[in-house]
């Protein structure tokens, strides 16, 4: 096995000391940003907490200066300053975060890296950094820049500085690799540097990538551990710890594994130990079988004693639940370890380097190229036992329960690297980080099938995180489908997506051959067909029970037609069932044509037995299911073979002038945020490049008169009160009022209304030329983050919810596709004679709300 200690171990004195993660309100500023700290996964898979510095931490800061090498302080400060003076603690520790920023970054309770910058001019800052001697390698510095940058961006910082020694290479390398633009020179000495920070494609790009090689690196510990202990694993047969640590050893995990439990000196006969401090080398991974009560103090030791990452399988229940996760996760971030669970299945990795079966299941698991995720501990039992009956191979199975930090995100991005990895599932209560999740699908299923079952208990979700949702369920389809995530509607519908992907070639079209021993089936099959709209392309039935030769000759013949892409062979058994012979000639057909090939053998299992598959051919027993199948497949098919366009970038947006409104108006919002008023609408809107027609509002009649007179007319009169506006019973609206006639007249109809809303007056709007009414609606979903919805004004969306969704940021042929999949987008193209709408403008509208939404998630 090899020395198991981990080279960025920290070595200090037990003295020194310590910092917390999240320190006491009492001891925070008042201007204390704490919108800054946030847990950071290291380039090695490692963990760190990053947060802004405060007054209390001046002895943690020192004791960190001291630990340096004489060398690591020199390229710092240029001389070799053993101590920090009382002045330079002072200034290095109270900061205003605004002009001047420090981040540090922890673990183990100790200050390992500090990243700053001081403003020297308007919109310019130097930056500074200092990374512990131990901790180098491991992309921290990386980290506090692009931390540390998004900071100074907040504070309206745009451009850093930085002087750096000659000799102190690995420091320009981190500005370097940043993705940024750097200009450098040498002056005296001195290199000095300066970049704008501003995201470009390149630095995003970078951000992006360095995420996901550190985070698929941090779960490498959990997936291919080369040490496990068990913790709470007791003589007792039916106690959970016990039954994980005998399933790990009867899976012939290839790595070291330690009971630990305070009494019983042996458990499955192995030695156990009383503490994970007594096992030596330290352990990569650590199982908690625990009580719940007893969670955050073995977490802690385990953070303590080094060990990488902790699958919990306790479940964390009651009132304070939400806080003991939270606290969980700092100890285990600031420690760095990552948490699988609590309340999670466990893990198994089917690998022959590893074979690691931590988990429920007790037989043995068949090695293949799938991988399942789960995020109810129950929900994982069923979709390994469904892939495992039949016969689907198993790459890895990862159960994540309550999901206080290892997500569907992190394994989708683990599996993505993973080569043995040829099809995802995933089963999820909720999506984590949206914006992430919808980032991450998109590029893993550019070349990986991912397909997702949901639960879904109503329009309206809410997560045992407390966050609901305000989108109906087509919205979370909608986005699906815009990653090329095939979505599955239950359990049973994702295992036989799987199956169809496990083993078949994607499907070329939507042509489906269909070949039948049951005359009465073909019309069935057809219709089945085109409710999943697919194609029907049938072939004439075989009569009885078909001869393996007659069978093949025309399965042979059938494949080969070029209007066929898919094919579907639907048996009926006589009395006597189906010769093996028979079923042999499917398997080997379909892999000489190498085209989509499913069986539906109708009764079969009732009569003879279930068959679960053919070879590689899956087999169903009603033709429904399979075509269901087979057409989720066949979309994901056409979405991995169309042109998805390029990001949208509208001319003439303004986003930092959009910033500062925005921040503007927070300054005096409270908790539930703030409603702009017309006037900065219209502001904010036109730095997106959206003009507004002028309006006004008008408390009287008088007021009204004057408004029209200064907008010109045609007018449009509207209540001001939303809600009045939009009654049925009423007319909300009055439009193209010509002349202050007809204002006068529709004003003292609309004052008559009984209703208190009518003190909230009117605005008087310049009318537009009449065209299309469309709807475009942004809404930052606290479930799902961004959506943007398009639909016709009325009742094609109101009450047949012909709308559609996408998620920023859209791309030019999302853009396309949104105006164009409405049921009634007939309307904008010149339907009945009609005039059409201005697509174009229509689609550049779209791209700029869509834009807003990305840049702006506060709206």
């Amino acid at each position: 096995m090899g020395d198991n200690t981990d080279p960025a171990t920290l070595v200090s004195d037990p003295a020194d000391p310590k910092v917390s993660a999240e320190p006491d309100e009492g001891l925070l500023p008042p201007n204390y940003p704490e919108q800054w700290a946030a847990d950071v996964v290291l380039r090695d898979g490692g963990t760190c907490h990053v947060r802004p510095i405060i007054p209390s931490d001046r002895d943690a800061l020192q004791a960190f200066h001291v630990r340096q090498s004489d060398r690591s302080r020199y390229l710092r400060f240029f001389a070799p300053l053993p101590r920090l003076s009382e002045r330079d603690l002072n200034r290095f520790t109270q900061v205003d975060y605004v002009d001047r920023v420090a981040l540090i970054a922890i673990i183990h309770g100790q200050i390992v890296g500090v990243g700053r910058y001081d403003v020297i001019d308007p919109g310019e800052a130097e930056v500074a950094f200092n990374i512990a001697d131990s901790q180098q390698g491991r992309g921290l510095g990386s980290v506090l820049l692009e931390h540390l940058a998004a900071a100074a961006l907040d504070r309206g910082v745009d451009k850093f500085v930085a002087e750096v020694l000659p000799e102190n290479r690995k420091m320009v390398q981190v500005f370097a690799d940043a993705g940024y633009e750097v200009c450098h020179h040498y002056d005296d000495g001195v290199i000095s540097l300066e970049f704008g920070i501003q995201p470009t494609t390149k630095s995003m790009a970078v951000i992006a990538s360095r995420e996901r090689r550190a985070e698929a690196a941090s779960l490498n510990t959990i997936m291919r551990p080369r040490s496990i202990a068990v913790i709470g694993a007791s003589d007792r047969e039916e106690s959970l710890g016990r039954v994980f640590l005998q399933n790990i050893l009867d899976g012939g995990f290839s790595g070291a594994v330690y009971p630990v439990h305070p009494r019983d000196a042996e458990v499955c006969g192995l030695p156990a130990v009383r503490r994970i401090d007594e096992i030596d080398p330290v352990p990569d991974v650590a199982v908690l079988a625990i009580p719940p009560s007893e969670l955050l103090r073995v977490a802690a030791q385990c953070a303590a004693r080094g060990v990488r990452g902790i699958v919990i399988l306790t479940e964390v229940t009651g009132p304070r639940a939400q806080a003991t996760v939270r606290a969980l996760v700092t100890t285990a971030r600031s420690g760095g370890m990552r948490v699988l669970g609590p309340g999670s299945l466990g893990v198994v990795n089917t690998d022959p380097e590893v074979n690691l079966n931590a988990s429920l299941l007790p037989r043995a698991i068949e090695p293949g190229g799938l991988a399942l995720f789960s995020q109810s501990a129950g929900l994982g039992l069923v979709l390994l036992a469904e892939a495992s009956l039949r016969g689907l191979g198993i790459a890895s199975v990862v159960s994540a329960g309550q999901r206080a930090d290892i997500s569907g995100n992190d394994l989708l991005q683990y599996w993505a690297e993973d080569e043995r990895v040829k099809v995802v599932a995933l089963y999820t209560e909720s999506s984590g980080n949206p914006r992430k999740f919808s980032r991450i699908a998109r590029a893993v299923a550019a070349t990986k099938p991912v397909a997702m079952v949901r639960s879904w208990t109503s329009a309206t979700v809410s997560t045992s995180g407390g966050r609901n949702s305000m989108v109906p369920r087509e919205a979370f389809n909608a986005v699906l489908n815009q990653a090329g995530v095939i979505r599955a509607d239950d359990v049973h519908h994702l295992i036989r997506i799987v199956q169809l992907l496990d083993g078949q070639p994607l499907p070329t079209g939507e042509r489906v051959g269909v070949v039948t021993n049951a005359p009465v089936l073909s019309s069935l099959v057809a219709d089945a067909c085109l409710s999943w709209k697919l194609t029907p392309v049938l072939v004439d039935p075989l009569a009885g029970t078909p001869t393996a030769q007659e069978l093949g000759a025309v399965l042979r013949e059938t494949l080969a037609r070029p209007d066929i892409d898919s094919l579907v062979v639907v048996l009926v058994p006589t009395l006597k069932g189906l010769a093996q012979e028979v079923l042999d000639v499917v398997k080997d057909e379909s892999t000489l044509a190498g085209k989509t090939t499913l069986a539906c053998l109708v009764a079969h299992n009732v009569l003879f037995g279930q068959v679960r598959s053919l070879g590689t051919v899956p087999v169903f027993s009603t033709p429904e299911d399979a075509l269901k199948a087979l057409a989720s497949v066949t979309r994901y098919a056409q979405w991995r073979r169309k042109d998805h366009g390029t990001p949208v970038d509208p001319a003439g947006c303004q986003q930092e002038q959009a910033e500062a409104l925005v921040e503007e108006a927070l300054r005096s919002a409270g908790p539930e945020g703030v409603t702009l008023d017309p006037e900065r609408t219209r502001e904010l809107l036109a730095h997106y490049g959206i003009v507004v027609a002028p309006s006004e509002w008008a408390a009287t009649m008088e007021e009204a008169l004057d408004a029209a007179g200064r907008l010109g007319y045609p007018v449009a009169l509207k209540y001001s009160d939303k809600e009045l506006r939009e009654r049925r019973d009423v007319i909300g609206a009055r439009l193209g009022i010509n002349d202050e006639e007809e204002l006068i007249a529709d004003l003292e109809e609309m004052m008559t209304i009984d209703d208190p809303a009518v003190s909230a007056g009117f605005i008087v709007q310049r009318m537009v030329p009449s065209g299309v009414a469309v709807d475009v609606h942004t809404v930052e979903d606290p479930l799902f983050g961004p959506i943007l919805s398009f639909g016709l004004t009325g009742d094609t969306s109101d009450l047949l919810g012909d709308v559609a969704y996408r998620m920023p940021p859209l791309t030019t042929v999302d853009v396309y596709d949104m105006v164009r999949e409405l049921k009634a987008s007939p309307r904008l193209f010149g339907h009945g004679g009609a005039a059409p709408a201005a697509i174009a403008a229509l689609e550049d509208l779209v791209a700029r709300v869509s834009k807003l939404a990305e840049d702006l998630p506060e709206v």
